[in-house]
């Protein structure tokens, strides 16, 4: 059975006893899938693959895994990424199309290329190559909130200074022959943004950090946020510790605050210090983003930061280590 313990102090961290998980969000079962692997003696970057792999099986949130997210063509692609901390090794792939387990491919990117990052109909044929099976990611749920879109005059969209296709009230979209500052709708931001992040150290002292998404609802084709960017998504050096993002990719890369937070554990801050630096950084910008990140360093010792905006007042995680016998739901309170 697992367990479920709320923190609402802010800040918090706690210290664990090694190995250790730490994921974003309340995913529970990707949780408990990485802890069993850290318990039979499985290595960080198996506890990763296996605990990302699990969400993309269930589709979290709706926007991890197939059949969710669809972009403007109603197609669903999919972003991973997953980073070795003791080797600095880094395999992702971005807008990945038909094939379902990512951070699988992902992984395959890393140990099966000198490459770092694959994207598109490329990185599909690759995965494909290496025996990943070719699946279609569209579902009755990713279709029909494609449909309502359509319906809606394709709105909400991630569009500026354009105009649309007057007969379809949509694409394709022709650029404007004068820019226009527009406000960035929090509408079309806040939903579907419960990328999976989880952080690993197994029994060895080995540590891996590991990103999936499927992205936003409604996005540009081609589009790729922050979680297969190492250092922006996550970001990990077994030397220092390892952060995980999670929110609007769109401006959170802009900042790489997982590789910020990581620097800063580095120097001797505490993991939830950093955390909330790293989103402090985001917010002299762009006040009103939306986005969260956990933090975990050398030690054991965890925490973890989010930006305080409606709909998101408090953030939870999740922590499974060697203190107690199942996954501890967790959460902070946003600033």
């Amino acid at each position: 059975m697992l367990l479920f313990f709320t923190l609402t102090c802010l800040p918090t961290f706690g210290q664990a006893s090694l190995p250790l998980v730490i994921n974003t969000w309340g995913f529970k079962n990707a949780t408990a899938a990485a802890w069993t692997v850290l318990q039979s003696g499985g290595s960080a970057l198996d506890a990763v693959e296996k605990g990302c792999g699990r969400c993309q099986r269930e589709q979290c949130g709706g926007s991890v895994g197939y059949g969710g997210s669809p972009d403007e063509n109603g197609e669903t692609t999919l972003d991973a990424m997953i980073m070795n901390g003791n080797t600095m090794e880094v395999g992702a792939v971005a807008d990945l199309k038909r094939i379902k387990n990512a951070i699988g491919v992902a992984r395959a990117v890393m140990e099966r290329t000198e490459h770092t990052m694959l994207v598109g109909e490329s990185a599909s044929v690759f995965a494909e190559n290496m025996g990943f099976a070719a699946e279609d990611l569209t579902t009755a749920k990713s279709l029909e909130i494609f449909t309502q879109w359509l319906k809606g005059s394709c709105q909400p969209n991630y569009r500026k200074n354009v105009s649309p296709d007057p007969s379809k009230l949509c694409h394709p979209y022709k650029p404007l022959a004068e820019l226009r500052p527009k406000e960035r709708r929090l509408s079309a931001n806040i939903r579907s943004h419960d990328t999976i992040g989880m952080i690993a150290f197994d029994r060895y002292g080995h540590l891996a950090v590991g990103t999936s998404t499927n992205g936003l609802n409604h996005k540009v084709p081609g589009r790729v946020g922050d979680s297969p960017i190492a250092g922006a998504g996550g970001y990990a050096d077994a030397s220092a510790g390892a952060a995980a993002a999670t929110g609007d990719g769109d401006v959170m890369m802009r900042f790489l605050p997982s590789y910020l937070a990581v620097e800063l554990m580095r120097a001797g801050t505490d993991p939830s210090a950093a955390c909330e630096t790293a989103i402090s950084r985001i917010k002299r910008h762009y006040a009103h983003f939306f986005g969260a990140i956990i933090c975990a360093n050398a030690t054991g010792h965890y925490g973890a930061a989010c930006n305080k905006v409606p709909g998101l007042l408090q953030f939870h995680y999740m922590v499974a280590d060697g203190g107690s016998d199942a996954p501890l739901l967790k959460s902070v309170d946003c600033f």
